[in-house]
């Protein structure tokens, strides 16, 4: 049957009455899609990437913005978002080998495989390769000098990894998940790092003070405060069942109304360090 491509990149057959018929309902589906097919490439490559980053780009701006005292350095900003992708890429690493390992011991069949992936083999990593990365650039810099600081570092470096993360999933996947990816996922990575600031601003505090045990201690919550949200997080959304889809509805609202409430809290009750 002859066929040709129109300037769309569609195939266009020659057929009967019936099967032009069908084909001008599928054209008409299409339509719809048509401009995503005729863009030229870099300007799709474009709207993917802004699709993917200007989620984290709102939620850094905010709450940049909620720092009323002393604002931080760009570049030290724009240094901290850099080391959230480079936590990234070391987290694709180690969670391959996380992986590996689990299923090493644990027969994916078995029930508890689920929430051991979810808390060990995502949470726990991606959560420390920030919490790494955050601590190198950071604790000792002479900008950090308040409480709220922290947050915001902690925030950056989240949000540049969920870019990131964005990014290669809507390249993977297309636009169809970028919403829900913006009213989630992206929001998700930054409510585990507000958790995250929060006692790691103590921490810094405790330090300061000569209290090296308090500062240990909020150094370990700092870590796993993000580590539980996060696998609570995951393990709903890998269950896939009714009851988990509920508890991740109701899991979510508490947490974005939480953070919010913090992130203001903290700022308005912002101290030096």
């Amino acid at each position: 049957m002859p066929r040709w491509r129109n300037p769309t990149g569609y195939f266009v057959f020659q057929q009967g009455p019936e099967q032009i018929s069908r084909g001008r309902k599928a054209e008409n589906t299409m339509f719809f899609f048509a401009p995503l097919f005729a863009m030229p490439f870099y300007t799709l490559m474009i709207l993917y990437v802004l699709a993917a980053v200007l989620p984290a780009i709102f939620l850094m701006r905010y709450v940049y913005r909620q720092d009323h005292i002393e604002k931080e350095p760009r570049y030290l900003l724009a240094s901290l978002v850099l080391r959230g992708v480079a936590a990234a890429l070391a987290a694709i690493v180690l969670e391959i080998l996380a992986k590996a390992l689990l299923d090493a011991w644990v027969a994916p069949t078995n029930p508890k495989y689920t929430i051991l992936l979810a808390f060990l083999g995502v949470a726990a990593v991606e959560e420390g390769t920030k919490f790494f990365f955050l601590y190198r650039r950071t604790w000792r810099d002479p900008n950090f000098n308040f409480r709220y600081d922290a947050i915001l570092y902690a925030v950056f470096v989240s949000l540049g990894f969920a870019a990131f993360e964005n990014v290669k999933y809507i390249f993977n996947y297309g636009l169809s998940i970028a919403l829900s990816r913006a009213i989630l996922a992206v929001p998700g990575h930054m409510g585990f790092a507000v958790f995250m600031g929060i006692f790691y601003g103590r921490a810094k505090l405790r330090f300061d003070c000569g209290d090296r045990n308090g500062c240990r201690g909020n150094l370990v919550l700092s870590y796993l405060a993000p580590v539980l949200l996060h696998g609570v997080y995951d393990s709903c959304c890998m269950s896939g069942t009714t009851q988990s889809t509920l508890i991740f509805i109701l899991f979510v609202i508490v947490m974005y109304i939480s953070v919010f409430a913090l992130i203001k809290h903290e700022s308005r009750t912002d101290t030096p360090v």
